[in-house]
């Protein structure tokens, strides 16, 4: 039997188990293990427990749980909602300011949690019931609430650029400072569309009334500091690393310190509160650990087995595709999968043979992280089953339909498809920052 038969073998019954509704860790772990098994008896067995132990010793690791942690303080605290209190005052003046106001704040949740999915939930139950309650149009609300909640995982600290680094063996602190201008960037591009539009149209985004808008400015600045939170925050863990005063662990201890000493002034940290937060941070941290196991023993296997090697001759070789051409390919694939699966069990399934072909192909690991995370943002609202779409049903308002849903989305995935044909012919904008500060 060859390797490639085996590893193809390996492939497609994890995709059949995946069908099952098994969870992706146990069905990764579970094919990995029994491979190593039947392959290379009772010492291939252990590969497990040895990426296990390979995981618990990677000290950065320890930076998971923290930005998790700080995420959820910032977030369930309050002060996500009391930002967008300041932006609602400050931008009602414009013909869609409101979804501009939207825009910046799910950049600063960005900042704050590093996750999609929170993004998402302070935009649906904070920022959409305010908008519709204005007048602004379902439709575009909808698609600035879904777009601007994937700005979670490339707008640094991301925690799927955490897992990209850990499995692509890149420092993290480069893929993090390599998501800053397309994030940026993507982030000007939405306003920018939802700008035009509403003056285009600006039955779209009505500008709030006087009698909503008109403070005092001492109250107007009042309310706008409580942004200063979250950037100060921000501004403090990451210059301390970037300085080289504190290690990446170091800096995100600083910033769950900082968010929890910040909400426990503000008297918002209760045991209530604290509780929940420790709950949310565990259970989320334990799901991104089994994944990193499962994935690191499934690359063991496939790495014994040769299998980049055989489909970088597949590809180059036997079919003559130069690696343009199978750059593309990848990214296709991940929007096809992206229908299916959220941005991590994509990481883990295709990362032992993507990774080191992009490499091989001569490609930069870290400009690839960037394009692998702006296509996961375009894959997770992509109908027909992008995995944000059933999750914004889910928690926007009843007036807001499947169907509005699906309608609100094409604009942003155009954006998002702008942006990612821009970073692949000027990869500058996402390498520039990293070598500068790195001095490359």
């Amino acid at each position: 039997m060859s390797y490639e038969f085996v590893a193809l073998t390996m492939f497609s019954g994890m995709m059949v188990l995946l069908l099952t509704g098994q969870r992706v860790f146990a069905v990764i772990g579970f094919v990995g293990v029994a491979a190593a098994f039947l392959l290379w008896g009772e010492g291939g067995s252990e590969m497990g427990f040895s990426a296990a132990m390979k995981l618990v010793k990677w000290y950065p690791m320890l930076t998971l749980p923290m930005f998790i942690f700080m995420g959820y303080v910032l977030s369930e605290s309050g002060i996500a909602e009391d930002l967008y209190k300041a932006f609602h005052v400050w931008m009602g003046p414009v013909s869609g300011g409101l979804a501009l106001g939207t825009i910046a704040l799910m950049v600063l949740v960005s900042a704050m949690n590093g996750l999609s999915v929170a993004g998402l939930a302070i935009g649906a139950t904070i920022a959409m019931p305010e908008l519709l309650r204005r007048g602004y149009d379902k439709v575009m609300v909808s698609g600035v609430v879904q777009g601007g909640s994937t700005l979670g995982i490339l707008v640094p600290p991301s925690i799927v650029m955490v897992l990209y680094g850990m499995i692509a063996r890149v420092p993290v602190g480069n893929l993090w400072l390599a998501g800053v201008f397309p994030g940026l960037l993507m982030a000007l591009l939405m306003a920018l569309y939802v700008y035009i539009r509403c003056r285009i149209n600006p039955r779209l985004g009505p500008p709030l009334p006087p009698e909503e808008r008109n403070f005092p400015l001492g109250v107007k600045l009042r309310m706008l500091s409580v942004g200063i939170v979250p950037i100060g925050i921000f501004t403090l863990m990451m210059g301390l690393f970037l300085n080289g005063i504190t290690s990446l662990v170091e800096s995100s201890a600083v910033g769950a310190v900082s968010a929890a000493v910040v909400a426990w002034f503000r008297g918002r940290l209760t045991k209530r509160v604290f509780i929940a937060i420790l709950k949310k941070t565990l259970g989320i941290s334990c799901m991104f650990m089994w994944i990193l196991i499962a994935s690191l023993c499934f690359g063991a296997v496939f790495d014994g087995l040769g299998a980049v090697k055989s489909i970088e001759r597949f590809f180059l070789s036997d079919l003559g595709l130069g690696p343009w051409h199978v750059l593309i390919l990848m990214q296709v694939s991940f929007l096809v999968m992206g229908m299916f699966l959220d941005d991590t069990a994509m990481l883990v399934i295709v990362a032992p043979l993507y990774i080191p072909l992009v490499g091989k192909l001569g490609f930069d690991l870290v400009w690839y992280g960037v394009l692998y995370t702006v296509t996961c943002q375009i894959a997770y609202i992509t109908p027909p089953f992008g995995y944000n779409l059933f999750l914004m049903k889910a928690m926007a308002p009843a007036e807001v339909g499947l169907r509005d849903i699906y309608r609100s989305i094409w604009p942003f995935v155009g954006i998002m498809t702008v942006t990612l044909i821009i970073l692949m012919i000027f990869p500058g904008i996402a390498t520039w920052l990293p070598n500068h500060h790195y001095g490359k």
